[in-house]
């Protein structure tokens, strides 16, 4: 009973006059998420409406290559790796965070040998200890640690998930650039070997007379054009390569072999509503955390200034004799209160609540900035995909009708109707034609990468 008095009465007379000072009722975290950003109804370019998140995305584009390659840089990728290492540390240090909460005991055991310096008869002493100590968390300050590093961990999870995304969908994106380099390569060694063709038929006419040395030098001049463009492009292959090589973590030699044929490009998916992305997208959901860490992190602060009460017991036995030192006749023990009040600290415990404070404001407005960026990325996709859609249909009308044209030019270039400049030129905007369309397509396919990374989900 005087134990229990002891311990009892002055956290009582402490609660009783701490409660008038402890003003830092728990804030509420989900209303400063609400209130960071401004979240629409519906998008501003109409989309339809999201019916399903199960869907794995990728696999849309029907190439058992790219997810092959996709699951090699997952397994391999470096910087991956160090993602996946913050999560694993930030889990670790929250269940750190959490042993606060629960009792801690050490063992001691120690020996001594004293005696006089003449020689005399010498004493040994044996001694071994037991302290266990709790403290009490009275205001929540070990459990708001607890909930700030938990917070942090989720948050570094949820990146940890989104560096995944980017990381396959820049896999994708460099895929298809490999993909289109390889076939803008191919039409140039086509435009090569009809220049070399026309080059070896105007130097026949220019020989018997019937053709100019100014149709001799634009065709040359023409071949050593198509020539540099194709050492241009075989440059941007290698680098593409070498990109796409670090990413899935091998050694960049340029010399993975990918096909040169691009997918098919998959459906527009659709979109939504703009309050679904915020909790779908990784990258939001950690900013999320981050806010909520921030407001554990502060109510932590405040509690820091508050009396700290812990109880402590130990048992100790001391004998001249390593055989009795275990003698319950040789151990005393004892049961202890404790309160720490903090009197002066040099206002240090005050600037930590203000600091706490500031980071707070930081990740709210940090969150409000992520979710303006991923609306205005889903926005930018959707204008996107119908603009690309419409130049790859004009394009296309384009490349029809330019080779069309080449064919007829090319017919009465050989009889002599035009000149070979004409020709020539006609050529040209034929090449260009189906170069900016395999362009397009290529650029649809990074633009469903970018909306599907835009809109989170599964991946």
């Amino acid at each position: 009973m005087r134990v229990s008095k002891f311990i009892i009465l002055p956290a009582m007379v402490l609660l009783t006059s701490s409660c008038a000072l402890f003003n830092t009722a728990k804030q509420d975290s989900p209303q400063a998420v609400k209130q960071a950003v401004e979240t629409p109804e519906s998008w501003a370019i109409k989309a339809k409406q999201y019916d399903d998140d199960s869907i794995n995305w990728l696999k849309t584009f029907n190439d058992p290559m790219m997810l092959k390659l996709i699951a090699e840089g997952k397994a391999n990728n470096i910087n991956l790796r160090v993602a996946a290492g913050n999560m694993d540390k930030a889990w670790l240090l929250a269940k750190q965070s959490g042993a606060a909460l629960k009792p801690t005991a050490d063992l001691s055991l120690g020996g001594t040998q004293s005696g006089s310096v003449d020689g005399g008869a010498s004493n040994s002493n044996v001694t071994v200890g037991l302290q266990a100590s709790w403290e009490l968390d009275v205001w929540g300050r070990m459990k708001s640690g607890v909930d700030a590093a938990t917070a942090s961990a989720q948050a570094a999870e949820a990146d940890y998930i989104f560096a995944q995304h980017s990381l396959s969908g820049n896999i994708a994106k460099t895929y298809f650039k490999v993909i289109e380099a390889k076939l803008q390569a191919d039409i140039t060694r086509k435009n090569l070997a009809t220049l070399e063709k026309g080059m070896r038929i105007t130097q026949v006419k220019y020989d018997n007379g019937l053709s100019s040395g100014l149709d001799v030098a634009l065709n040359r001049t023409n071949l050593a054009s198509a020539k540099e463009q194709l050492i241009q492009i075989e440059g941007s292959e290698r680098d593409a390569l070498r990109a796409l090589e670090v990413l899935l973590g091998r050694y960049p030699s340029a010399s993975a072999d990918i096909p040169n044929i691009l997918p098919d490009l998959p459906l527009q998916p659709p979109a939504g509503i703009p309050s679904e992305l915020l909790e779908r997208r990784p990258d939001i959901v950690s900013a999320e955390r981050k806010i909520a860490s921030a407001f554990n992190a502060t109510d932590q602060a405040k509690a820091a200034r508050l009396p700290r009460f812990s109880l402590t017991a130990s048992v100790n036995s001391a004998s001249s004799s390593l055989s009795d030192v275990l003698d319950p006749a040789n151990a005393v023990w004892q049961l202890a209160a404790n309160l720490m009040a903090p009197l002066m600290d040099g206002g240090r415990r005050k600037i930590d609540i203000e600091i706490a404070t500031v980071e707070q404001k930081q990740a709210i407005a940090n969150y409000a900035q992520a979710a303006l960026t991923a609306f205005s990325e889903v926005e930018d996709n959707l204008d996107q995909g119908a603009v690309l859609a419409r130049r790859e249909t004009a394009l296309s009308e384009a490349f029809r009708h330019s080779n069309k044209a080449y064919s007829i030019a090319e017919l009465r270039y050989k009889e002599g109707e035009i000149e070979l400049l004409d020709t020539l030129q006609i050529q040209q905007q034929a090449i260009s034609a189906e170069s900016q369309l395999l362009s397009i397509k290529r650029a649809q396919l990074e633009q469903r990468i970018n909306f599907y990374l835009a809109l989170g989900g599964s991946w």
